[in-house]
């Protein structure tokens, strides 16, 4: 993924005084849309966390290149850069200090200024031209929380998703809509490994300590439980999936989605679509890392991989960190199910 240049500033963001002894914080100062350097090396040149129909953008393209929307009464939405910088301040507060954010948009909004509305699309100047992504997500990784898991190395992560196309700029001021996540990511691939307890959801704001607070809420119950996600997800290698299991469990996919609602509803959950699947097919066959390999069979961490592999690749901006949670989900219900633990219905994928 491209990243930012560790040398650029951000401006503050604008007019907003948070308490931060409200928040539970250290003082009262403005927030700011902090840019945290990153060392060069090999972290500049990795997988992106989600690739999907989106594309790159640096912070600083960001903030100083991008219109802010407005609601119809003219009243200013939160950027994208300070939904970042709120977030990430109340991160660093927990987790200590953070790597640069990693950014992915889509759907980009284009326009002109009014002084260029009679040029012709080949004659605008750079300067004649507007435009804002209608939906954005990042992540950036804390610095001093690396581990090992079955073979590979993982960071903790931040990071966030937030889709103008939720707020109703048609109408006047009103709350906002974005989601927040914590976990771990995986090094070799930057799959995200989300659990429910590192999902925020939609939460509706309507300021920066709006997003302060609620962060700070997430963040603050997912600490102490972090070391306990991680092994969580490491005992996942420790059940195998036969090549037999394993097309059962693609079959029951295939099957679910098209099952009348009412008979869906009766089965867990599964949230990518025939593409996704096709995905996971694809990579249990050629992917390096997470596909079978001879004389072996994989295991329950591979599946979760090779699912988060085909989030990565399907699913819209907006709709990954649920679907990431989701995959996350099911390979533990597969392991229930294997181990005789299910209660879930999931060994409905195996029968």
């Amino acid at each position: 993924m491209e990243t930012a240049n560790p040398q650029m500033t951000i401006e503050p963001i604008e007019g907003k005084i948070v308490s931060e002894e409200t928040l539970g914080l250290n003082e009262v100062e403005t927030v700011e849309a902090e840019v945290i350097e990153e060392e060069n090396g090999d972290e500049d040149n990795h997988p992106n966390f989600i690739e999907s129909n989106t594309q790159a953008i640096t912070l600083e393209e960001l903030a100083t290149k991008n219109i802010i929307p407005t609601f119809s009464d003219n009243t200013l939405t939160i950027s994208h850069q300070n939904f970042i910088g709120s977030v990430v301040k109340v991160a660093e507060q927990v987790f200590g200090e953070l790597t640069m954010p990693e950014l992915r948009v889509s759907h980009p909004i284009i326009g002109r200024i009014p002084s260029a509305q009679h040029k012709k699309a080949s004659e605008l100047l750079d300067e004649e031209k507007t435009v804002f992504y209608q939906r954005m997500a990042w992540c950036c990784q804390v610095k001093n929380l690396t581990r090992t898991i079955n073979g590979q190395t993982v960071h903790l992560v931040i990071g966030g998703c937030r889709a103008y196309n939720e707020d109703k700029l048609y109408a006047r001021q009103s709350a906002m809509k974005f989601k927040v996540f914590v976990g771990w990511r995986v090094r070799v691939c930057s799959n995200l490994c989300l659990t429910c307890d590192g999902n925020s959801g939609t939460i509706e704001c309507l300021t920066e300590a709006d997003i302060m607070q609620k962060s700070l809420e997430l963040f603050r119950n997912f600490e102490p439980h972090k070391e306990e996600t991680l092994h969580l997800l490491e005992n996942l290698n420790n059940t195998r999936i036969s090549e037999e299991q394993f097309c059962k469990i693609i079959g029951r996919l295939r099957l679910l989605q098209f099952l009348p609602n009412e008979e869906q509803k009766e089965h867990p959950a599964f949230n990518l679509g025939d593409q996704g699947v096709n995905w996971m097919v694809k990579g249990y066959v050629s992917n390096p890392n997470f596909g079978r390999k001879e004389g072996e069979d994989i295991s329950c961490w591979n599946l979760l991989q090779l699912g988060n592999e085909a989030v990565k690749q399907s699913a819209y901006i907006d709709r990954f960190i649920e679907r990431n949670q989701n995959a996350t989900d099911f390979a533990i219900g597969i392991q229930k199910a294997i181990n005789g633990e299910d209660t879930e219905g999931y060994d409905w994928f195996l029968s």
